[in-house]
C-alpha cells in the first residue's frame, strides 16, 4: 500500500502500523513528499518504506513515486494491487481491508472509500460540489465522497490513469479516466477517519488549492469548460 504524506509526523506511526495489520500486508510505502517536519524518519521507524521527495510535489506526483516504488520492490513478480491511505488515517487504517475485497475478487478495478463515519468539517463544501458535479457531467457516475483518497487499484487500472494530474486533482481526475475508458470503480463503505480540516487561514489555504487543481483537472475533462476558456483567452488577447 502507498501512503503519500506530507508534515504528518504526529499521526503517521500511528498510520503505518495500522496499515500493517492489514490481512496481506506485506509492504507500505510511505511517499514523504518535501516534509518540513520528520515525517520520513518515523515512518520508516514505524515499518514502512520510504520514498522521499527534496521538495513538495503534490499529491498526484507522491502518488506515482510510490507505485513505482511498489513495481520496483515487486521485482518481477505479479504485480501488487496499489491500495492508497491518506497519512492522517491514524489507528483507523487497520479497517481498510474491505476496499482491497472487491479488487482482489475480480469484481472492481477501483474501489474508493465512503466514510461511515463523518468528521464535520470546516467550509461549505464547495470543492465537494465541484468534483462531484464534475464528475457527473464528464463521467455520469455519481460519486458520494469524489475527493476521498482511500482508494484500491489494479496495477492495469492506474497505468491506465497515467499520467495522474496534478496535486488534489488527481481523486477527480482518476474517477473520470476511469470510468470512460470501461473500467469497473465502485464505492465501499468503511469506518475510517481522518482529520478534520478545520477552518483557520491554513485550512482555507488547502481549500483554495483543492479548488485549483479540481478546477483545472475538470478543464481538460470536459470539453464545454475547455471551450469555454479557450473563449476566454481568445478575448483577452
Amino acid at each position: 500500500m502507498i501512503i503519500p504524506a506530507k508534515d504528518e509526523a504526529d499521526r503517521i506511526a500511528a498510520t503505518v502500523k495500522a496499515a500493517l495489520e492489514l490481512p496481506g500486508a506485506g509492504l507500505v510505502v510511505v511517499v514523504d513528499d518535501g516534509s518540513a517536519d520528520g515525517t520520513g524518519r518515523v515512518a520508516e521507524q514505524a515499518g514502512a518504506r520510504v520514498v522521499r521527495h527534496a521538495r513538495n510535489r503534490g499529491k498526484g506526483a507522491a502518488m506515482e513515486s510510490g507505485a513505482e516504488a511498489v513495481r520496483l520492490l515487486d521485482d518481477g513478480e505479479s504485480p501488487r494491487h496499489l491500495l492508497f491511505l491518506d497519512a492522517d488515517l491514524a489507528g483507523t487504517a487497520r479497517e481498510a481491508a474491505p476496499l482491497v475485497e472487491p479488487v482482489r475478487a475480480g469484481e472492481a478495478d477501483m474501489t474508493i472509500a465512503v466514510f461511515s463515519t463523518t468528521v464535520k468539517l470546516g467550509g461549505h463544501g464547495f470543492v465537494v460540489r465541484l468534483s462531484r458535479d464534475g464528475i457527473r457531467r464528464a463521467a455520469g457516475f455519481a460519486a458520494t465522497q469524489p475527493l476521498n483518497g482511500q482508494r484500491c487499484l489494479t496495477r492495469a487500472a492506474f497505468e491506465a490513469a497515467r499520467p495522474l494530474a496534478a496535486g488534489f486533482g488527481v481523486e477527480t481526475a482518476l474517477t473520470i479516466d476511469l470510468v470512460r475508458q470501461g473500467f469497473r470503480v465502485r464505492e465501499v463503505e468503511v469506518p475510517l477517519a481522518h482529520r478534520a480540516t478545520g477552518t483557520d487561514w491554513r485550512a482555507q489555504v488547502h481549500r483554495a488549492r483543492q479548488f485549483r487543481d479540481v478546477a483545472r483537472a475538470l478543464a481538460t475533462r470536459e470539453p464545454a469548460v475547455a471551450q469555454l476558456q479557450d473563449k476566454l483567452r481568445s478575448r483577452l488577447r
